[in-house]
């Protein structure tokens, strides 16, 4: 019988699911822990991008906040954070993940203020728009779409890495995972790894999708007609 057989076989039986410490248990703990790091995310990338793009400053420094921060490998902050008064367990999980989370939040939010017509922005001053309001009734509204592209990246990323929660014991659907290796292969753990791996894919498929839609509601209609339009171009020669 193949890994991929026993890990369907394993998901297929309901003690698996209901038992402490079971895929149900271990699901409630990935959301949780993927839920804070995203959160933690959008509170450090989402204000500093808006008030970079708004400023229309600072572009280089987002693109080299992002490249260094995706460059830190989130296994080695798992590594280290632990070791900080910050411990085992799930916050070194939660600040490890949104350190990755941050730099598409920080760069699509700063994409999305700085996409603003020049021509609109001109018209809302025009009109006696303060800075503030420039930024809460035009730059923002017309950013929103960024802001979800941005969200969308960041929490099936986060969601993908957080099983990796697991070697701090921080909990999660890693553990599924890490519980296989140790009952082990032969031992019938093939199966439950298989398992573990496939429950992490469905559940960024998931998250990839609702939100997918969600950025898709968001879009204004105008927006999306020019990017079909942009989409559908083709380019011939000869």
């Amino acid at each position: 019988m193949s890994y991929l057989h026993e890990g369907i076989v394993w998901l297929n039986d309901p003690l698996n699911w209901s038992n402490p410490g079971g895929l149900l248990d271990r699901l409630t703990e990935h959301l949780l822990i993927s839920l804070w790091a995203v959160l933690l995310g959008c509170a450090v990338g989402w204000p500093v991008g808006i008030w970079l793009g708004h400023r229309g400053r600072g572009g280089g420094a987002v693109i080299t906040v992002a490249n260094l921060t995706l460059a830190i490998p989130t296994l080695a902050l798992l590594t280290i954070l632990p070791l900080t008064p910050l411990g085992f367990g799930k916050p070194p999980v939660v600040v490890a993940l949104a350190v990755f989370a941050v730099p598409p939040l920080l760069a699509n939010a700063y994409t999305g203020l700085r996409s603003v017509d020049p021509e609109t922005r001109e018209a809302a001053r025009g009109m006696g728009l303060s800075g503030g309001q420039l930024l809460r009734q035009v730059e923002l509204p017309l950013a929103v779409p960024y802001l979800a592209a941005g969200l969308r990246t960041a929490a099936v990323q986060v969601v993908a890495t957080a099983a990796l929660a697991a070697l701090v014991n921080g909990g999660g659907l890693g553990q599924i995972i890490s519980a296989g290796f140790g009952i082990g292969m032969s031992n019938g753990g093939g199966g439950q790894i298989v398992a573990g791996g496939l429950a992490v894919a469905l559940l960024a498929l998931l998250v990839e999708a609702l939100l997918a839609l969600v950025q898709r509601l968001v879009t204004p209609p105008a927006l999306r007609a020019r990017k079909r339009r942009r989409t559908g171009v083709t380019v011939t020669t000869g």
